[in-house]
């Protein structure tokens, strides 16, 4: 049974919680801390776990064999390295760190080590849905690819959301998936200011991203975070011999009164509840009896950052902003992983 302790007792700090201890196999939470020390006695009286000060208390604790963060994204560089140092495998929700400085210093961290042990949370690659895309892909039946369509649709965002959130925060997902959809790196990047949408109030809604791949494909994303009728999220490879794409919003049709309506899911906690519990139950699975993670990396976390930053740029100054990434350790020579 794999001894798991979780930074962030927060909305998706309890919902691992809740994963980790009544719907996966093979793992317990022996710990948790928060700084919101109230917050993480309740959790931790709630399931029987230590409560910890400190992330860096947590991480030392004997009993705490791996390690969950779920803290506010400035903290999640010292709550790695911290993991790092003490050996001990790590999943990190995006972003792994909030600056390209901050996630060079994760991966060198890991490098020293020697070995694999940071996981970052990109759950896309979890997903029934993405991974059967994938696998049409892979297959060879629609031929080479040339092209990618994607929508990021959000029904509303929070009050604290801004602009270039849409980048960082939204479109990052399809950053993370088309450099393992395509097994490339992203080369270069445009922002195209579409007419503003009137429920958007002060943010720049919605925006059309283009991403250079560096095999060649090219790809458009659209982000629409106050589009109001769900959360709805889509994306079509176009071959050289045909086209694949991701299903249907539900897997229900609802046929009454001369219509067809086809659910859309609230948000993203209904579109990707099973790619959560997959990607987590994969982590356990692979990291049990001192295995090495095999979901998404911290080179992985740190090309996203790369990436997300030159759209940035691009949004700001209208520019196709080329990316720059550093040379890629050996320990990452299998590229994108998988």
């Amino acid at each position: 049974m794999l001894k798991v302790g979780v930074i962030g007792t927060g909305m998706i700090g309890q919902d691992h919680i809740r994963r980790l201890t009544t719907v996966l196999n093979g793992v317990t939470v022996t710990a948790v801390a928060d700084v919101d020390a109230a917050v993480a006695a309740e959790v931790g009286g709630r399931i029987g776990a230590t409560v910890h000060a400190t992330g860096e208390e947590l991480v030392a604790d004997p009993g705490v064999e791996a390690v969950l963060v779920c803290s506010w994204g400035p903290t999640h560089e010292q709550y790695v390295l911290a993991a790092i140092a003490a050996g001990k495998p790590v999943f990190c929700e995006k972003p792994l760190a909030t600056t390209q400085g901050a996630c060079l210093r994760i991966v060198e961290a890991e490098v020293a080590h020697g070995s694999r042990l940071v996981q970052v949370g990109y759950m896309r690659r979890f997903d029934f849905a993405y991974r059967q895309l994938k696998h049409a892909l892979d297959s060879g039946e629609i031929g080479t690819p040339l092209m990618m369509h994607c929508a990021h649709r959000n029904a509303s965002v929070p009050a604290f959301y801004q602009k270039e959130m849409a980048i960082t925060d939204t479109a990052v997902h399809e950053i993370d998936m088309v450099r393992w959809m395509f097994g490339a790196e992203i080369a270069a990047v445009r922002v195209l200011v579409p007419r503003r949408s009137s429920h958007g109030g002060d943010l720049q809604d919605p925006l059309f991203l283009i991403f250079e791949m560096g095999n060649g494909v090219l790809v458009d994303v659209e982000t629409s975070v106050n589009i109001r009728y769900g959360y709805d999220i889509r994306g079509e490879i176009v071959g050289e011999s045909g086209t694949a794409s991701l299903g249907s919003l539900s897997p229900v049709a609802v046929r009454r009164d001369g219509r067809v309506a086809n659910p859309v899911p609230a948000d993203w906690r209904e579109r990707f509840l099973a790619a959560y519990d997959v990607e987590l139950q994969e982590w356990v699975l692979a990291i049990s009896g001192g295995g090495q993670p095999l979901g998404p990396s911290a080179w992985d976390g740190y090309a996203a950052a790369v990436v997300s930053d030159a759209g940035v740029s691009a949004l700001r100054t209208g520019e196709r902003v080329l990316v720059s990434l550093a040379d890629q350790p050996k320990l990452y020579d299998s590229g994108v992983t998988v």
